[in-house]
């Protein structure tokens, strides 16, 4: 049967972008569906939104050829600075956790990149290949799978088809719902209050992670004396902080960030959203499969959810393009179930590991905080063990696919 495409992706954020060029270099079509304008997606002003980007991640946008055209752009984490405290008091015990990239032999942790320029390089590389077609301002009202194929029915009344179907469409994936896909799930009882600020002080390229009862704060360095901030809080006081003006916004995130990098003020916009846990009970059914939140949505402690996407991004690649390579009928459920078990063991590993991180310091019991700090000494003293947390965040450690190692799938 003759398709329109090879794979429609339904979701044009970054996932979906990423995966439609991976797939390219591997000589495979797609189409990338997105109800939003292109226009809209590629807005160049600064809005505060960044991603910290394993050195994993940052090889697979090598391999894509976009790191080039962002480098210039990001900043690189050269250490991670955990501890556990009170607003207002910085860290209770004297315990905390450093980590150092000199510790590793493949470089820096990873990178600090804003969201402006990163969606801006994917929108110019998608539009510029020619096996990529984009369908902006398109939503997707029904699909249908058969032996032989999928297709989509888009708003405009368009019927797209495609030997697989991608959803790449966030943690309440149309594409997931209609497959009849269930997910697997809890609320945190916690927002995010994102935000960039400026500061007095350079970061010297540390990220900090402070743990309060209320939830974490991550401070994560950018280009010059700038910050991203992902806060998180009980809702009902991250309500009355987001009401607040900036000025009351800030008063009220000082004594949370502390002086160290001096006097702060806003830089862009800022935003809120609840935090939960998010997995999608099946990631792959005949002709689908399901990529980034649309397949699991993970706290945003230590910045991981954006590098899981990418992994996937990598995983799917690889497999469809073997299975290309050997003849396969790329959309059938013994290919796409290979990507499935591929990335189980991580993908829940991973969304497992950040909720019990966040449940266990999210609370100010004092023997729990006590443990924990003491735990995060012990662990600060053992060069052997920091080792091994760095080439895990860093997305360097374990069994993963060649585009993560800078390599074509």
């Amino acid at each position: 049967m003759t398709h329109d495409t090879d794979i429609l992706i339904v979701g044009g954020g970054l996932n979906g972008p990423s995966l439609a060029l991976a797939c390219a270099q591997a000589g495979l079509r797609s189409i990338v569906i997105d109800r939003l304008s292109t226009a809209k997606r590629a807005d160049e002003g600064f809005d505060g939104r960044s991603y910290a980007l394993a050195l994993a991640s940052q090889r697979l946008l090598g391999a894509l050829g976009i790191w080039q055209k962002v480098a210039e752009h990001a900043q690189p984490i050269l250490h991670i600075v955990t501890s556990d405290g009170r607003a207002g008091q910085g860290p209770v015990w004297p315990f905390a956790m450093h980590f150092d990239h000199g510790e590793i032999d493949e470089g820096v942790m990873g990178y600090l990149l804003e969201d402006r320029y990163l969606r801006g390089a994917l929108l110019d590389a998608i539009d510029a290949n020619p096996l990529i077609e984009q369908r902006s301002e398109e939503t997707v009202v029904a699909q249908e799978i058969t032996g032989v194929g999928a297709s989509v029915t888009l708003a405009s009344g368009d019927v797209l088809t495609g030997a697989q179907l991608v959803g790449a469409d966030g943690r309440q994936s149309g594409v997931g719902m209609r497959a009849g896909i269930q997910r697997t799930g809890w609320d945190y009882d916690q927002t995010a209050l994102v935000c960039a600020v400026e500061h007095e002080l350079p970061h010297n390229g540390t990220a900090h992670q402070f743990f309060m009862p209320n939830g974490p704060l991550a401070i994560l360095p950018l280009p010059g004396n700038r910050s991203s901030i992902v806060w998180s809080e009980d809702p009902t006081q991250a309500r009355h902080i987001a009401a607040l003006d900036d000025e009351g916004f800030l008063d009220a995130l000082r004594p949370r960030f502390g002086d160290f990098l001096g006097e702060i003020k806003l830089a862009g916009k800022r935003f809120s959203y609840p935090l939960n846990l998010t997995m999608a009970n099946h990631t792959v059914k005949p002709r689908i499969a399901l990529i980034g939140d649309a397949a699991q949505g993970v706290h945003p402690i230590a910045g991981q959810g954006f590098n899981q996407g990418l992994a996937d991004v990598a995983t799917l690649t690889q497999v469809l393009a073997e299975a290309r390579r050997r003849g396969e009928d790329i959309g059938s459920l013994l290919v796409l179930d290979r990507y499935r078990q591929w990335r189980s063991f991580d993908r829940a590993a991973l969304a497992l590991a950040m909720d019990a991180v966040n449940r266990l310091f999210s609370n100010d019991n004092p023997l729990l905080r006590f443990g924990r700090s003491l735990g995060m000494g012990v662990i600060d003293a053992m060069p052997g063990l920091r080792r091994r947390f760095i080439r895990e965040a860093a997305g360097v450690s374990g069994d993963i696919p060649n585009l993560l190692k800078g390599r074509p799938a």
